[in-house]
């Protein structure tokens, strides 16, 4: 690997510009596919944009920027391996358009580390030696920059424990995650060209975000008459399985009466009561009419329907 940027000395936006340019390990579990909060449609975005995008900050991101060095200090304390920070944005030099940032390397090994942050309510991603997926793409393309023998993942879970891994390098995985990264970049991102839809929540706000408004304008549609009735197939489907869930959750409630909590051999199961104090939009607006039309927020939106035509 060579050295891509030195980042000791640089401000934010030039280190954001040169993660531009290529692929890093935060962006590979999502190219994969493997990443419940990030489409590879969100990294296509971020990489043809010209404006340097930030995912906007929060206390969550907060937290794990200024812990990392206690993650690591912990981890160091746990193992005896010391670490350094890398300062630099590192390339792979067979594969430039593989780009790495890596948290710590670790002193006198090929090795580094990676450093997260953990709500105890995510605390059951990390049970029973579970790594999250991608987690693991991240961790396995850093190795895929390095050519480093292993990589170790410290994960602090606020209030309950540090969980340290050590994830060897897996050349199968490596090879497959090189050839999805590099034609990611040839067919997408250097053709301009988005990637197909995933199916997540991100890719559907992210074509919300680029296509908004209604422009009254209508189009003719090809080749989709298969797909759409697939469509209609699934949601009769999920109309049966929705309805076969509640029958079971009613039985199970019948059974439960006035008993809050009930277990059997495999589950636990809670029907508790809970309050929740919400405006009276209704009555507002009768009563104090302008103080309703003060706080009255437009949220403007595109609803997605489909209905079946004569044939």
């Amino acid at each position: 690997m060579v050295r891509f940027l030195n980042t000791d000395k640089i401000d934010k936006e030039t280190w954001l510009r040169a993660r531009k340019k290529g692929i890093t390990g935060t962006d590979a579990g999502a190219i994969a596919g493997m990443n419940p909060y990030k489409s590879s449609f969100s990294v296509y975005q971020e990489k043809v944009s010209e404006e340097v995008t930030e995912v906007e900050d929060n206390e969550r991101m907060r937290e794990g920027r200024d812990l990392e060095a206690y993650v690591a200090q912990r981890f160091t304390e746990a193992t005896g391996l010391k670490t350094r920070r890398a300062l630099a944005v590192f390339q792979n030099e067979k594969h430039p358009v593989l780009l790495a940032d890596y948290d710590r390397l670790i002193v006198g090994q090929r090795a580094g580390l990676e450093c997260k942050t953990v709500s105890p309510y995510a605390a059951g991603q990390w049970a029973n030696e579970k790594i999250p997926m991608h987690y693991l793409m991240q961790v396995q393309h850093y190795l895929a920059v390095s050519g480093y023998d292993c990589w170790y993942l410290a994960a602090l879970i606020f209030g309950q424990e540090l969980i340290i891994h050590k994830i060897p390098r897996d050349e199968e995985l490596i090879q497959s995650l090189i050839t999805i990264e590099e034609r990611f970049w040839k067919e997408n991102v250097e053709k301009k060209i988005p990637p197909e839809p995933d199916g997540s929540d991100d890719y559907t706000k992210m074509l919300e975000r680029k296509y908004h408004g209604d422009r009254e304008k209508e189009i003719q549609l090809f080749g989709f008459d298969s797909k759409l009735r697939r469509r209609d197939e699934i949601d009769e489907l999920m109309e049966r399985l929705t309805t076969e869930k509640t029958k079971i959750d009613q039985e199970i409630k019948s059974w439960m009466g006035e008993a809050s909590y009930a277990k059997t051999d495999g589950y636990w199961i809670s029907w508790t009561e809970s309050v929740q104090n919400r405006i009276d939009t209704k009555m507002l607006k009768q009563a104090e009419p302008q103080t309703y039309e003060r706080y009255l927020k437009q949220v403007n939106s595109r609803r997605f329907s489909v209905k079946r035509t004569a044939a």
